[in-house]
């Protein structure tokens, strides 16, 4: 067996990062790992063959697996987070007083 080092931190202040994985992700790729075990225990249980539990499990794992590092390539060190942020921002403000607006976009400025 060869001894493997692994450098975890690169410097004061900065996020933890391992294998181009930022904290979130490692955090999210953990959790997904823990439900796939136990989804696994699930269907092990119920009596399913072993081989499609199995082959089941390593489809999902990959797709996990590629899915968390095309978060932290696309998003960053705070993939989930921004992509959901993204989906809660209106496409469209509508406003029926053009006063009452800019009254309101002023306030806002403001502060």
């Amino acid at each position: 067996m060869s001894n493997s080092v692994y450098q975890i931190n690169k410097g004061i202040n900065k996020s933890i990062e391992f294998n181009a994985l930022k904290v979130q992700d490692i955090w999210y790729l953990g959790g997904g790992r823990f439900a796939l075990l136990i989804l696994f225990a699930i269907i092990y249980i119920c009596g399913i063959n072993i081989f499609f539990c199995l082959a089941l499990i390593v489809s999902l794992a990959s797709g996990l697996f590629m899915y968390t590092y095309k978060l932290s390539r696309t998003y960053g060190e705070h993939g989930l987070m921004k992509k959901v942020a993204n989906k809660s921002v209106p496409d469209v403000i509508k406003s029926y007083s053009i006063i009452r607006l800019k009254k309101q976009l002023l306030h806002e400025k403001s502060i």
